[in-house]
Order: C-alpha cells, then sequence, then structure tokens
C-alpha cells in the first residue's frame, strides 16, 4: 500500500516533498528547514499486547504512563515496539520511516494534543520522502483518539566557550 494513492482515494490535498534521506522524525524536521513541532512522527508501540500508533511532534518523546492513562491500562503493559514489530507491521516502508497511518496497516492510532499547527510535515514509505498535509484531513482520514501523551524533548545544552587559565608573568 502506497500513501500517495491512499490519500488520493481519500481525496485529500497533500504535497509531497524530496529531500535527502532522514534517519528520524528530528532529522526530517531539519532537513525541511521547519519546526520540529510541524513534523508528526509516528512510533509504534505494543499496548498489552496490541500494536498502537502513536503520533506526536519530532521535538517531543512519550511518556509512557500518560500513553497508558490515555489508552486505559497500565503504564507496565506499555513498551515500543521491537525493530522486528515495526519491519512485520510496515513491510512496505524503509526503516526509519513509518507514516503516521495506523488505519491502512490495521492499527490504532492515537495522536498527541501537541500537534496543533494546520499543516503537519511527516515520513512517507520511504527516509527521502515526506508529505504535507492539512491536519483537519489527517484527522479526518485517520479518526486518531486525540489525547495529551507527549512531553518535549529538552533542549541540548549549550557549549560552554573554553577558557585557558591565564598564566602570570614574574617580576
Amino acid at each position: 500500500m502506497y500513501l500517495t494513492e491512499y490519500l488520493r482515494s481519500r481525496r485529500v490535498w497533500f504535497k509531497p516533498l524530496l529531500h535527502a534521506p532522514a534517519f528520524s522524525a528530528e532529522r526530517l524536521a531539519a532537513r525541511l528547514h521547519v519546526s520540529g513541532r510541524g513534523v508528526a512522527k509516528a512510533v509504534l508501540m505494543n499496548v498489552g499486547g496490541e500494536e498502537w500508533l502513536a503520533v506526536l511532534p519530532a521535538s517531543s518523546r512519550i511518556d509512557l504512563a500518560r500513553l497508558a492513562g490515555a489508552l486505559g491500562r497500565d503504564s507496565a503493559d506499555v513498551r515500543l515496539a521491537t525493530a522486528d514489530e515495526v519491519a512485520r507491521r510496515f513491510s512496505d516502508c524503509e526503516p526509519g520511516a513509518v507514516p503516521p497511518f495506523g488505519r491502512p496497516y490495521g492499527v490504532g492510532t492515537i495522536l498527541d494534543a501537541s500537534l496543533t499547527d494546520s499543516e503537519i510535515a511527516f515520513a512517507s514509505h520511504t527516509r527521502h520522502e515526506a508529505l504535507r498535509m492539512r491536519l483537519a484531513d489527517y484527522d479526518i482520514v485517520e479518526a486518531p483518539i486525540h489525547a495529551e501523551f507527549a512531553t518535549p524533548l529538552a533542549p541540548a545544552p549549550s557549549p560552554r566557550p573554553s577558557r585557558r587559565p591565564r598564566r602570570r608573568r614574574a617580576g
């Protein structure tokens, strides 16, 4: 199943975005020259034996306890899917390129409430193609559960300027 065909069949607007290969959503945001808040990343989760696709901003991470609460599960039942589980479920996608659509793959989707931009960009099936579409259209096509489960990534510490000790001159 190709995502572009799936979206065309649903008659929604989207724009393909070709870029240098990106192996993470954060890198995709950099390649597209947009904020990580405007790029949606999809993370396959195992929740009590069921697979769920968590969709959140590239600039955030999943709070497992909050995700468990949003799905009415115990946090001990929630874990990231293994690489093998992701490859098996998204067999038509390159590693590291999981689109935020669980419905065509038979997986429930949960969308973090912090994705509020009118348009979102996200990985398609390959590491060199992304798509942009209206968030309202995504919501109609995918019909995800809306919840708050993401926390912003800590900003990288700024490098300290190195200081050399001053030498004292004798006499």
